[in-house]
């Protein structure tokens, strides 16, 4: 899966193995950490009791012109040339999700959320992911994951024959989600705040008509108080809204710790200090989301925005 913001597109990959000297070529506009997945991929494998081939390797990413950014796609490159070296069976249908570290083990990559909503919208159901990533991938609706530890067990499900490796991991069993796994820790309650009856029915319009809020006052008025209480005045978000929410985060996050949907609004406070693509979002390669898109179905509050 190529991500391009929220948008996710289907990638196939195909390998080839000739007869020429050993090599090791991706193809399909990779980026850096991509190209760099001819060692890992190699390493992994070494060290998963299921070597590669020693004869040059082309893997091919489809379609050629779209960008491919990221560690995403070891596990799916290194499944389709095992396929190709027949270690494994068809893994046609299959989309892999997953950066593979240099002794076999299946590391968690962010943006798995929307990864996996457009790939139950393009008819692809089954889903293989790290097990960090199982949670996480399982809120999608359709969703058929598998989890795994370890390229070695991964390898053996499919037909591999890992030597001399001790195959004590297991896929990681579906469990269902229950309401308090999708429970939010509860937002600060207007009712903690004493007096300001004019602020406190400003923000109940704003709340009811989703308006904007302009809080003027001297420092220590309660302005920050007041906005902070906002989001417990609005309802949750809708199965939906929660979707997109959790995927913008999801996109956001260092390290993915999605392990529900994001019920209530989310509330951003970014510092004042804060630079323009803090708050609008960027970066190189795959583009981090910045408060505003954080503040989707939610809070922007824009502390000491207005200064005279």
């Amino acid at each position: 899966m190529a991500l391009l913001g929220l948008n996710g597109y289907i990638v196939e990959v195909e390998a080839d193995i000739g007869q020429t000297l050993p090599n090791f070529v991706i193809l399909g506009l990779p980026d850096a950490s991509l190209n760099e997945a001819k060692e890992r991929i190699r390493s992994a494998a070494q060290n998963s009791g299921i070597p590669l081939s020693r004869r040059k390797i082309t893997a091919n990413l489809i379609p050629a012109s779209l960008p491919k950014r990221g560690s995403g796609f070891d596990l799916a490159i290194t499944m389709a040339v095992l396929r190709a070296a027949g270690d494994v069976r068809s893994t046609e249908g299959t989309v892999f999700l997953s950066e593979l570290g240099l002794d076999g083990r299946l590391r968690p990559v962010r943006g798995i959320l929307p990864a996996v909503m457009a790939a139950v919208r393009a008819g692809h159901h089954e889903i293989v992911v790290a097990q960090a990533n199982v949670a996480e991938a399982r809120l999608v609706p359709g969703a058929v994951v598998r989890g795994y530890k370890t390229l070695a067990r991964l390898a053996f499900d499919f037909g591999a024959e890992p030597k001399d490796l001790a195959l004590d991991y297991d896929p990681v069993e579906e469990e269902p989600i229950s309401d308090a796994d999708t429970a939010d820790l509860a937002a600060p309650d207007l009712c903690d705040v004493s007096g300001q009856h004019d602020a406190r029915r400003a923000l109940e319009v704003a709340a009811a008509g989703a308006h904007h809020v302009l809080l003027c006052g001297p420092p220590g008025a309660g302005k920050t108080m007041l906005a902070e209480r906002l989001p417990g005045l609005l309802p949750d978000l809708g199965d939906q809204e929660a979707m997109e929410v959790t995927a913008i985060h999801s996109l956001s996050a260092v390290q993915v710790a999605s392990v529900h949907l994001l019920r209530r609004p989310p509330f951003e406070n970014p510092h004042h200090s804060a630079t323009a693509a803090a708050i609008i979002g960027g970066g190189s390669g795959l583009p981090r989301p910045g408060a505003a898109s954080r503040a989707h179905r939610g809070v922007l509050f824009l502390d000491e925005a207005v200064k005279t």
